[in-house]
């Protein structure tokens, strides 16, 4: 296991950086503008993309690549060949943000280790979704956590965090772009701790925990339904959770609607029927179990993003159906 020193060091750090999306490349421009040294970028292979199913690098590739900065792109992370090209950059720390499970003859390597930055407080939230999990649980609360690299995923010693309020209608997309802000700043404080011989991981120890810990797994097409059942408010946490991707979904007489955002709404008297959607007054209403909720904008199968209003437009002289369960 890495230990950090407990002296200052003499010189700035050599760096590995792994990574692949706009939130790690966002941290990986921090870096690159900091004392410390990127040495080379590991991230996935460029990708088919579009119509014309173009090839695409990553987010974190292009960044590299804009400074000059040698980059791989293994298929296979314990393939001998990247095995060794990664060993010859003779790096002091390694940096994860957003990337694939590492083995650890890579992630065990550094002499200092690897420092993984995850969108959460953890231990609270570990999983490849923190930022929608957060939201779709309606916490009012979370944050970026650096710990060190271990076996088990999100479970290493955390070493230093950085707490921010959800605000009531914030989007994972609005939240994504703050941690990410928060995340690459978080990165350079904990390297310049470890360079002045301050770093020190303490363990995360979730059973002793006053709190209750959510995990935060992988979203699937079935986590994104709408459950109109569910209380108003918890329907809009969904909704606002998963926008604007993968985007809330629930089935209608119209085919799958995906619901892009949506508020409350106070006019009508409750209904008997969780699920059913009417026009009232030219807007989009959908009854849950405790009231009404408006549906601001959405996108029907085949079609453009649009207004709940310009939908119903369509429908002309026919009903929005039944959303929910059908009755008895």
């Amino acid at each position: 296991m890495a230990t950090f020193p407990t002296t200052p060091l003499d010189r700035p750090l050599r760096i590995a950086f792994l990574g692949t999306p706009e939130f790690a490349a966002v941290c990986l421009e921090a870096l690159t503008a900091s004392s410390h040294e990127v040495v080379g970028v590991v991230t996935a292979p460029d990708r088919p993309a579009g119509r014309g199913h173009r090839m695409h690098a990553s987010a974190v590739k292009t960044i590299a690549q804009k400074q000059e900065l040698p980059v791989l792109q293994p298929t296979n992370l314990k393939a001998p060949e990247f095995i060794e090209a990664y060993a010859n950059w003779h790096v002091d720390v390694a940096i994860v943000v957003a990337f694939r499970m590492l083995p650890e003859i890579v992630w065990n390597s550094p002499p200092f280790g690897t420092i993984n930055l995850h969108a959460s407080l953890l231990p609270n939230l570990r999983g490849a979704a923190p930022i929608h999990r957060a939201i779709m649980a309606g916490l009012k609360e979370t944050g970026v956590t650096t710990f060190s690299l271990e076996h088990a995923i999100d479970t290493g010693d955390v070493l230093l965090q950085n707490a921010t309020d959800i605000a009531p209608n914030e989007t994972t997309g609005a939240l994504h772009d703050r941690l990410a802000d928060l995340g690459k700043a978080l990165i350079v404080q904990t390297l310049d701790t470890l360079v002045a011989g301050n770093l020190a991981g303490v363990p995360q120890n979730p059973t002793h925990s006053t709190t209750s810990i959510l995990e935060a797994p992988k979203l699937f097409k079935a986590d994104c339904k709408i459950d109109w059942n569910l209380p108003c408010q918890t329907l809009l946490n969904h909704i606002r959770g998963l926008a604007p991707f993968p985007k809330a979904w629930c089935p209608s007489p119209w085919g799958d609607l995906k619901i892009l955002e949506a508020k409350e709404f106070n006019q009508l008297d409750l209904s008997s029927l969780d699920g059913k959607a009417i026009a009232h007054q030219h807007k989009l209403v959908v009854a849950c179990q405790d009231g009404w909720i408006e549906i601001l904008h959405l996108i029907a199968p085949g079609k453009r993003p649009m207004s709940g209003s310009e939908w119903l437009n369509g429908l002309g002289d026919r009903e929005p159906g039944i959303w929910g369960p059908q009755p008895e």
